[in-house]
């Protein structure tokens, strides 16, 4: 049985994004972590330790707003054309 997905919460659905991506952003810690280490401190004046601590919390915020703008775009549009078509099975597995 198809059923449509008509609307997103922006709130719930941009915290669950922002959550996500900041955890996605977690996983280039050690790597940036690392090349600052590594680098001569005169070429590595904007990127360093503090800069991989920054990074899942910029990841989170981007993910944050990408995500409601996203969500309040869908919205819009689904409310022109229906929504998202998706087939639920009833049936457990």
């Amino acid at each position: 049985m198809a059923q449509r997905i008509r609307r997103f919460g922006v709130g719930q659905t941009a915290k669950v994004f922002g959550i996500l991506y900041a955890i996605m952003g977690l996983i280039f810690v050690p790597i940036f972590a690392l090349v600052a280490a590594f680098a001569p401190q005169k070429e590595a004046v904007g990127f360093g330790f503090g800069f991989a601590i920054a990074l899942p919390v910029m990841y989170g915020v981007m993910g944050f707003i990408s995500a409601a703008i996203g969500c309040a775009i869908y919205n819009a549009v689904a409310g022109w054309v229906g929504g998202i078509e998706v087939e639920i099975g009833g049936e457990a597995v």
